[in-house]
């Protein structure tokens, strides 16, 4: 019984041997066919990525970013090929649970590094709309200064102050970025204050004159003073003038280099900027001048005298 068992589980496992053996036969060409495919996705995404990586590194500034998508071009192009040639052996139902998996992992991972799938998305998008270049002064939420360096995750801005702040990247693609390099010219604005003895106009004009004496400010037609309304001690005017931004004079030296020369020009027209003044009149409605007031305080302290001598 023992070997009449034994033979019929050997005979069981030749006829599967031989039953692969003529499947296997059959579908050789298949193999080899999609072991051709295989090889020549290979190939072919090798060379793609690599050209596209030259063409990405030409056109934006991040070289990671340009070599991450370089990459996940070739990954997309080997599954691509490697779906294709499992396909044609006839294991579709491979595939699909491959598309599957590879979807649910997917989901996992982005749910697990939301925040780190997040800058790395917006590093992507920003390396490929490019709202900004290294050297570059952008102003995003509290971060103001020159971009030092791109990278997936987040950005390196070098503030004014001289520290190296590292912004995420999802930082500077949510909020509201300002690049001041872009236009290449920037506006700079100085408060003055006239006092009310003197004439707005007159002021505005020897303002405007002496502004566009001076080498740095551009668009010369353009540079203007308003009056911006009363204050407590003065007429409070905004002088406006354009530079070159970034350019050899910088912001602080322009806006410091106008000021004094705002401040010589008024000296020189006797045109006065004054302290901090208070007026007391008591001659307003409901009230009486200070100068009655104290006639008559004076007028009460003499007669007071002459009534205790009586």
């Amino acid at each position: 019984m023992k070997f009449e068992a034994l033979d019929k589980f050997w005979h069981l496992i030749n006829e599967k041997l031989q039953l692969w053996l003529e499947v296997s036969i059959k579908n050789l060409p298949n193999f080899v066919v999609a072991l051709f495919i295989a090889i020549s996705f290979a190939f072919i995404s090798r060379v793609a990525s690599n050209a596209l990586r030259k063409l990405l590194h030409s056109t934006l500034e991040s070289r990671q970013i340009a070599d991450l998508l370089a990459s996940i071009f070739r990954i997309v192009v080997l599954v691509i090929g490697l779906f294709i040639a499992l396909d044609f052996l006839g294991l579709s139902g491979t595939v699909t649970s491959l598309l599957a998996g590879a979807g649910i992992v997917g989901l996992a991972i982005g749910f697990a590094f939301q925040d780190m799938t997040e800058n790395l998305i917006a590093g992507i998008a920003m390396g490929i709309r490019k709202p900004f270049k290294i050297g570059d002064v952008v102003k995003a939420d509290d971060v103001f200064g020159n971009v030092r360096t791109i990278n997936l995750r987040n950005t390196l801005v070098e503030t004014f102050f001289g520290q190296l702040k590292i912004v995420p990247n999802k930082i500077l693609f949510r909020e509201t970025l300002t690049n001041y390099s872009v236009l290449g010219i920037r506006r700079i604005e100085v408060p003055v204050g006239i006092s009310y003895g003197d004439e707005p106009q007159k002021a505005a004009e020897l303002i405007v004159e002496k502004v566009n004496e001076l080498d740095f400010v551009i668009k010369k037609e353009e540079t203007a003073v308003y009056a911006e309304g009363f204050g407590d001690s003065s007429i409070n005017l905004l002088v406006w003038f354009w530079i070159d931004y970034p350019g050899e004079t910088g912001y602080m030296q322009a806006r410091h280099t106008a000021i004094v020369t705002i401040k010589k020009a008024l000296e020189d027209a006797d045109i006065l900027i004054p302290f901090p003044i208070r007026t007391l009149d008591f001659g307003a409605k409901g009230g009486e001048k200070l100068d009655t007031m104290l006639s008559s305080k004076v007028a009460q302290a003499k007669i007071k005298p002459d009534d205790s001598a009586k």
